[in-house]
């Protein structure tokens, strides 16, 4: 199979997250896959591609990947992968979502990260329910989520995420071992011969209950004075835990051969992090063969049975875990209960979780759909042949109308139905003096072709830029009908509203003049706009987008749109439709919130965009740019799957 896993974190990263991931391509790639990884880290190796990322504020060691929605289609339509994983919830992990679900891609998510969880520690409890609302809706987008622990399965599934499947961790016992025991490191250490070492492993920040950790060795040192306590990792709290706790060894980030020998040179393993979806960390202390002190959820709770291999707390008891670590003190290396705890991870090898995620993937990368179907003939042009073509704001009538893309994209599309959804002539700009060309008389001809040609039927819904079709409607002439919102039934049987929009923006319906001086102000940016990328096209840069820039930048715009999205949501499910496509905002769009399917058409201005629906009733938002590679890639298909409805 082909697989293209997305994340923000990947090798060199010391994590858990990054080192799963780096097991699951490894093996996955030893048994013959062609694995790809687009990842966020500053080293990149052979199957490997960098996406730009940003710095979390305050923790300089997360990185937030940025969004490359159309980078990604491109690229998955160039080579389409049989299933794509996304393993953090970040934008890029939602602009991956998107891309392999408009392109028909089975698309697995991967729950590695209790960040709900984490708000408590960095006092933000009010953005807790955000945060899960936010995670639920980023994992209904994916065919499947991945946790790994059957306690966060059942919380998410109380949470009302779907499509959950487990599957387990496992760990390295070859590398992780008792072997690896260094008394070099003990003597680095300051230790007498025989005096116990306890360690914790893992990133030095809040949310691994770092005060738990301190409270227990302060009791082991009470117990056993001589007894050392090492932390091995590094984050945004090990300066001040430095300082305050001298007596503390800190080690610093370690990995490979380095941190087996710290695990195994160390006696007991305490662990008291509460926000593990599993903790890697457990199963590599009981493969070096510590006693394990532990909350019994998540590894613990699959993999240790207290007193028999390792001891656990009830979660949340912090007096009974400081009691059970100082207790861990006295299990010497030759106890049964470390041997035993080296005898559970033998059996924790990541054979059976691969063999759990291959056979998800090729049953997943079964069902998945096949892409749409594309009639070519010899000396023809290759035809996307689909059930309904949606566009929206081709704002002809203006200079930046791009009137020869929308002839271009027509000439490649056969459908049995077309939807101009709004604003498709610009009256305002006409009446202002922008002049009618001979490219906009184009794209009409194009049409009424469509209609004789193909029998293509055509609905006209009227926008606030040619609300002068208001006083003909409704209307119908030949297969065109003009209206003013229309219900279309896809070929699953699905109801979709379909409205320009501009009833929704307070602005356009309620101060008209104010609309006007915002669209006069909009030519401006537009005019400004091509100037900037003349001079770009001169220095061979990329074409960009100052307007975009701007409303993206603007606040107040952001949550107009948010605001915009909810109302017609709320009109579709008051219309008992399943969902909505719209227009007149400028901004592609295709979302499920609430049950309700969400599309924005874009424009032909500045965006390029459309919304198809295929033969088999899937919708996709399609990127003209992205379309023209698809069709000029394209392989004949039979026949038979050039028939449409």
């Amino acid at each position: 199979m082909r697989i293209e896993m997305v994340t923000d974190t990947f090798a060199p990263d010391v994590n858990g997250v990054a080192m799963t991931l780096g097991r699951l391509v490894e093996g996955l790639r030893g048994r013959g896959h062609r694995v790809h990884v687009i990842h966020t880290a500053a080293e990149v190796s052979a199957g490997e591609t960098r996406a730009a990322a940003m710095k979390l504020p305050g923790y300089k060691e997360v990185r937030v990947g940025l969004p490359k929605p159309f980078e990604l289609r491109a690229r998955w339509m160039k080579r389409r992968p049989d299933v794509v994983y996304v393993a953090t919830e970040s934008p890029l992990g939602v602009s991956a979502i998107k891309a392999a679900r408009a392109s028909g891609i089975p698309v697995v998510a991967g729950f590695h990260t209790n960040f709900h969880d984490y708000m408590e520690h960095y006092r933000m409890h009010a953005l807790q329910f955000m945060a899960m609302a936010y995670l639920r809706r980023f994992h209904d987008r994916a065919d499947c989520t991945l946790v790994p622990s059957t306690d966060v399965a059942a919380r998410l599934h109380a949470a009302g995420f779907e499509n959950i499947h487990q599957l387990g961790r496992g760990v390295d016992a070859d590398l992780f071992s008792p072997e690896k025991r260094s008394a070099e490191l003990r003597a680095e250490w300051s230790i007498r011969p025989g005096a116990p070492v306890a360690v914790l492993v893992g990133r030095v920040a809040p949310e691994k209950n770092l005060g738990l950790a301190i409270e227990a060795f302060k009791q082991m040192r009470l117990a056993v004075p001589d007894a050392r306590c090492v932390i091995v990792g590094d984050g945004p709290s090990r300066a001040p835990l430095e300082r305050e706790h001298p007596w503390i060894h800190f080690a610093g980030m370690r990995t490979g051969e380095d941190l087996a020998a710290h695990y195994a040179s160390a006696d007991v393993l305490i662990f008291p992090s509460e926000t593990e979806t599993f903790g890697n960390v457990l199963l590599e202390g009981m493969a070096s063969g510590l006693a394990t002190v532990s909350y019994d959820y998540a590894a613990s709770g699959l993999h240790v049975r207290h007193g028999k291999n390792g001891l656990k707390a009830a979660k949340g008891n912090a007096s009974d875990f400081a009691r059970l670590a100082v207790e861990a003190l006295v299990i010497r290396p030759d106890d049964d209960l470390r041997r035993a705890a080296r005898e559970t991870a033998l059996q924790s090898g990541w054979d059976q979780v691969l063999d759990d995620l291959e056979s998800l993937f090729t049953d997943l990368a079964g069902k998945a759909r096949r892409p749409a179907a594309v009639s070519t003939k010899p000396g023809k042009r290759p035809k996307l042949v689909c059930r309904t073509v949606f566009l929206s704001d081709l704002h002809l009538g203006t200079p930046d109308s791009k009137a020869d893309e929308v002839v271009t994209f027509l000439k490649h599309i056969r459908c049995g139905k077309l939807v101009l959804n709004g604003d498709i002539i610009d009256g305002w700009a006409l009446q202002r003096g922008s002049r009618w060309t001979s490219r906009h008389s184009r794209v009409i001809r194009k049409i009424l072709k469509m209609t004789e040609r193909d029998k293509t039927e055509v609905v006209y819904l009227r926008g606030n830029h040619d609300e002068i079709l208001d006083r003909f409607m409704p209307f119908a002439f030949g297969r065109v009908r003009m209206m003013k919102e229309h219900i279309h039934l896809t070929a699953e049987g699905k109801r979709y509203l379909i409205v320009h929009g501009d009833g929704f923006d307070s602005i356009s319906t309620n101060h008209k003049w104010l609309a006007v001086l915002g669209a006069v102000g909009y030519d401006f940016l537009l005019r400004v706009n091509r100037l900037y990328n003349r001079w770009r096209a001169w220095r061979g840069m990329e074409y960009y987008s100052i307007s975009k820039t701007v409303k993206a930048r603007v606040k107040s715009a952001v949550c107009f749109v948010d605001r915009y999205q909810v109302l017609l949501q709320n009109l579709a499910r008051h219309r008992k439709c399943e969902g909505i496509i719209c227009g007149h905002i400028h901004t592609p769009e295709d979302e499920f919130a609430g049950g309700i399917h969400y599309l924005n058409c874009g424009d032909w201005v500045e965006s390029l965009t459309a919304v198809i629906e295929h033969n088999d009733g899937r919708m996709e938002l399609v990127q003209y740019r992205d379309f023209m590679h698809r069709m000029t890639t394209a392989e004949p298909e039979s026949a038979d799957s050039r028939a449409f409805c």
